[in-house]
């Protein structure tokens, strides 16, 4: 049991930790910077949103607002994009930029962009693997059940796999959030870079998630090694 809780793989989860908290202070520094910088158009983020819709010929997509803060997301079932309360209203780059990476997702979803295909694919799976793969897992530790083990980690490595398709999935929506922008004169010059720069910030916050993910998998075939020797 001292080997489990006193364990030096527990450095593989600090450091996914740390990285995920450096990445997430980096997106809320980031948008608190271009919160406060307008567009010259004068555009709220749900005006600019519909406008990439109806430009994009997708009239079937209702804009919501959603309770939180930065809870933005498309649903693809209910084909409803739902900004939060503070991006809702907001004139800012920074709101625009959010608001236009989720229509970036909704296009996908119109278009058929096969990662966000395969993503709403394994999302059952995955659902399944990550409820059970800490339990299976750990009794297999500590019974010495091997088979417990690798089914642990087998489930564990379907995480991984969503985390790593769900990359080309953000950076996609927000290439084409960008290129929206600018194609529509939404925004232009200095407020396109800002809106730029809090997507690069969000990116990176799922680059961060996927290589904390894997630091954990890694963890976990380290532990079942040594527990066999």
């Amino acid at each position: 049991m001292m080997f489990f809780y006193y364990d030096a793989t527990y450095l593989l989860v600090l450091a996914g930790v740390i990285l995920c908290v450096i990445a997430s202070a980096n997106v809320n520094q980031t948008y608190k910077k271009y919160s406060t910088v307008g567009n010259a158009r004068q555009m709220t983020a749900e005006q600019a949103a519909r406008t990439i819709l109806d430009q994009a010929g997708i009239r079937q997509v209702r804009i919501e607002r959603v309770g939180g803060n930065l809870t933005d997301h498309y649903d693809p079932r209910s084909k409803v994009l739902r900004l939060s309360e503070t991006v809702y209203n907001s004139q800012s780059v920074a709101a625009i930029g959010v608001a236009a990476h989720e229509c970036g997702h909704a296009i996908q979803d119109d278009v058929g962009y096969v990662p966000i295909k395969i993503r709403g694919a394994i999302v059952p799976v995955v659902n399944f693997g990550s409820a059970l793969c800490w339990p299976l897992f750990l009794i297999g530790l500590l019974m010495g059940a091997p088979g417990l083990v690798n089914a642990g980690i087998i489930l564990f490595s379907l995480v991984v796999v969503f985390q790593l398709v769900t990359l080309p999935v953000e950076f996609n929506a927000s290439g084409r959030a960008l290129r929206i922008l600018d194609g529509t004169g939404i925004l232009s010059g200095s407020e396109l870079q800002g809106a730029g720069k809090v997507l690069r910030a969000a990116a990176l916050t799922y680059v961060a998630s996927a290589l904390s993910t894997i630091l954990q998998l890694l963890r976990l075939v380290l532990l079942s090694g040594r527990r066999r020797n």
